[in-house]
């Protein structure tokens, strides 16, 4: 792959003092951004409605779309708003992500939560907790019982986990606050989007009946978190990923080397909030989503590291396996190989 496992001179700790300086958010350009994607999303479900009421579908398929690709970008910047990125002041990024949840139908104290223990947490073998795809090391999945293994090999399918993996954690997972049951805090956020989304569905029924919400709604959602979780899978699973168990683990190379920097062209870096530049977002998470190009371009060593292109992440779906003895993603084939015959496969 290209440059996956290609690291910068600096320890990756050091590397925090330096990205410290560019943490500070532009009130004006945050809100250029905000105005730039709620514009658009607004004139384009009025456009796809009327198209939809004229039957012009030729109208409302692409406006559905791009619909759908504005509502990565706002799940990305919800995702910025739990970092504290996008305002300075921290009720201000709480009461946008609330906003922004009811959008994209995941509430925001819920998502901050799992997201926060996926970055406290990612690339740690002894804390796979939640916010993480499961991944198994290559010696558990060899020991496990043909039906486990049987059904982990079926939730690492890419056809189920991105057909079925988007409608689950939107629309199903959201809908509670699972694994965070004990906290009432949690219950509001998910309870108060819940009834937030039922008032905003309410009123398109008023209006248009079931036609927008089965037309414009649902399928918008879901290729939105298609795109999401697309995106996200490509962040932390690849070659040239690091996994440690505690003794050995550190947040910070976790952070740098853990994470892919997912090279897209331009337009899609505008509609997923430059989300693909993630080894230096776990690093500094508190750095605005506008202002990660601008690390790149100080820091060329940085641009260089954990490179993945798309052709590149076509080929990340075939990893499904951590090998200990590698230290390297391997493929179902590689570990069956090593069950048998105690050998590894080449190199994928």
């Amino acid at each position: 792959m290209s440059n996956a496992a290609a690291k910068p001179r600096r320890p990756a700790r050091e590397w925090v003092p330096i990205l410290k300086e560019y943490r500070e958010p532009s009130f004006t350009r945050s809100m250029f951004e905000l105005l730039t994607t709620f514009v658009p999303y607004v004139f384009l479900w009025a456009t796809a409605w009327w198209s939809l009421a004229a039957e012009l579908y030729w109208v409302t398929v692409p406006s559905v779309i791009l619909i759908g690709m504005l509502m990565m970008r706002m799940f990305a910047i919800q995702h910025d708003c739990g970092h504290g990125a996008i305002f300075k002041s921290w009720a201000a990024n709480r009461w946008l992500g609330r906003c922004l949840g009811v959008i994209c139908i995941a509430p925001a104290a819920v998502w901050a939560k799992k997201h926060d223990v996926h970055h406290a947490t990612h690339g740690n073998l002894d804390r796979r907790e939640m916010g993480d795809l499961l991944t198994l090391t290559v010696a558990e999945y060899n020991a496990k019982s043909p039906f486990v293994k049987a059904a982990y090999r079926l939730y690492r399918n890419p056809y189920f986990l991105l057909a079925f993996g988007p409608f689950y954690s939107f629309f199903l997972e959201y809908r509670l606050p699972v694994r965070l049951m004990d906290r009432t805090e949690y219950w509001i956020s998910a309870m108060g989007t819940n009834f937030s989304i039922a008032i905003v569905l309410g009123a398109i029924y008023s209006f248009g009946g079931w036609d927008p919400i089965l037309y414009i709604f649902v399928p918008s959602t879901l290729i939105g978190a298609f795109c999401g979780v697309w995106v996200f899978y490509i962040q932390h699973q690849f070659e040239g990923v690091e996994w440690d168990h505690q003794g050995n683990w550190s947040v910070h190379d976790s952070a740098l080397y853990g994470s892919s920097y997912y090279v897209l062209p331009g337009w899609l870096n505008w509609f997923s909030c430059n989300v693909g530049i993630h080894h230096v977002h776990h690093l500094y998470s508190r750095i605005a989503f506008y202002r990660l190009p601008e690390v790149l371009r100080d820091h060329p060593e940085l641009a260089a590291t954990n490179r993945v292109t798309f052709r590149d992440s076509l080929q990340c779906m075939k990893l499904k396996l951590w090998d200990e003895d590698t230290r390297r993603m391997v493929n179902f084939a590689t570990a069956d190989q090593i069950a048998n015959q105690g050998t590894l496969a080449p190199a994928e």
